[in-house]
């Protein structure tokens, strides 16, 4: 879980890089980076409990969207698309 601290840190972080200014939490490249830290919180999560189906669907939902986010970041702004990839540490 991403507690509220954390979400304010890569909204202002990637807000003022990406987005429009340092409160822009709609922008696609921030709830990029917001969905990559809840994937990674998860990924620790089934370190322990790997019969955890259920929050394994909400995983699998969340990476779609996270795709889906990248797909239109990378038709808008393909340099855009490359720094937020490398930002993230995400592979290609």
């Amino acid at each position: 879980m991403i507690t509220t601290a954390e979400k304010k840190q890569l909204v202002t972080e990637f807000g003022k890089e990406f987005g429009k200014g340092e409160n822009d939490s709609g922008s696609s490249a921030v709830q990029v980076a917001i969905l990559t830290s809840r994937i990674m919180n998860l990924k620790e999560h089934f370190a322990g409990h790997k019969k955890d189906y259920h929050s394994n669907r909400g995983l699998m939902k969340m990476i779609g969207h996270r795709r889906s986010l990248l797909k239109y970041i990378q038709r808008k702004d393909v340099e855009k698309y490359q720094n937020l990839i490398k930002k993230l540490g995400m592979r290609k």
